[in-house]
């Protein structure tokens, strides 16, 4: 199996956290996983995370392999507000045998000539240490402590990540509420905004780029996470509030929708930060509305383990590949590892081999 993903240099992205859990899965299923073009003529299955970024692979790959099955996993901005019709992403979502989405809504903005090769598969996330107290001093904590409430999200358009900042400044004078936001800044100019938001609003904190174990605690040990995104193919930090019991306030989007479900409690319009304000407040003075967000998240927990992910993806890649291939004889392996003459006589081979590395 070979695995294309775009990737930001030096930056634990949402992307290379899915590219490795993803190929731990597919390596527990038995499958030899590689990275980068020069894996692609040993390969019986090229998977791709990015329709529109990964586009150029895709379709490299179907043209010295057309006959080998791809797997095409579409993202918020592959899909919202609307998968493209034409250009390179359109074709390489045709020469994909199947499309991976990551929440069941998605599937709804599929053009109808492709929806029957879509396939969801929910993210999965394991439960983050979180810090205990003793009983008898729990209520004190409560009383002293910080109302913390985590935003995981690097700093970009997409996310809208300083609206939870925004919104804490219209809190009462009495709130204990602090913003923690765990996320890279990817352009000087949002580093820019983060500090001076912190420098005029006493509730934000920005913590810059964490690991993803510690993004994982810092939701797990948060009274509430904050997803304020415009745009989200499946926000696993979802996931990881979930089986956390950490109640979210989330955008009123697709994304969050197909996770969280309709009935939920904790929305808020893409943007408004009056309304997000409201929750907020409600959240920290309303134990009763925490635990109805909480009731709801752990309705929705069992969905987001991964022996729930890793059967979805045993289902998957049974379809395209129902029977383990005979072994080749020894003309066809060197054949295979030959370098296929329609890739090789590309002048694109080298820009795919940087973009998309091992």
């Amino acid at each position: 199996m070979a695995f294309v993903t775009p990737e930001i240099a030096g930056v634990a992205s949402g992307n290379r956290a899915t590219s490795k859990r993803w190929a731990a899965i597919w390596r527990s299923l038995g499958h030899h996983v590689s990275r980068g073009v020069a894996a692609w003529p040993r390969a019986d299955v090229l998977v791709a995370l990015h329709a529109v970024k990964s586009a150029e692979a895709v379709l490299a790959f179907h043209r010295g392999y057309p006959h080998r099955p791809i797997v095409l996993a579409l993202t918020g901005t592959d899909l919202y507000p609307r998968l493209p019709r034409r250009g390179p992403p359109a074709r390489a979502v045709a020469a994909a045998a199947r499309l991976v989405v990551l929440q069941p809504l998605a599937r709804n903005v599929l053009p109808p000539e492709v929806r029957a090769k879509a396939r969801v598969v929910l993210q999965s996330a394991r439960p983050a240490a979180v810090r205990r107290q003793p009983a008898r001093d729990r209520a004190q904590l409560r009383a002293q402590r910080p109302f913390d409430v985590a935003v995981a999200a690097h700093l970009r358009a997409v996310k809208d990540p300083l609206r939870a900042a925004f919104a804490s400044r219209a809190l009462p004078p009495g709130s204990r509420l602090r913003i923690l936001h765990a996320g890279a800044a990817l352009s000087p100019d949002w580093a820019r905004r983060a500090e001076t938001e912190m420098r005029r609003n006493a509730r934000y904190r920005w913590l810059r780029a964490q690991s993803p174990a510690a993004t994982r605690r810092l939701i797990a040990n948060a009274q509430l996470l904050v997803v304020s995104s415009r745009l989200e193919g499946g926000a696993n930090v979802i996931s990881e509030a979930a089986v956390a019991g950490t109640p979210v306030l989330a955008t009123r989007i697709a994304g969050n929708l197909g996770l969280l479900g309709p009935e939920y409690r904790g929305y808020f319009p893409p943007g408004d930060t009056a309304t997000l304000a409201r929750l907020l407040w409600r959240a920290e003075s309303d134990a009763e509305f925490r635990r109805l967000l909480s009731r709801q998240l752990r309705r929705r927990a069992p969905s987001f383990r991964p022996a729930h992910e890793r059967a979805a993806w045993r289902r998957l890649l049974g379809e395209i590949a129902p029977q383990r291939p005979v072994r080749a004889t020894r003309a066809a392996r060197s054949a295979a590892s030959r370098p296929d003459p329609n890739l090789s006589r590309r002048s694109t081979d080298r820009r795919l081999a940087a973009r998309f590395p091992r």
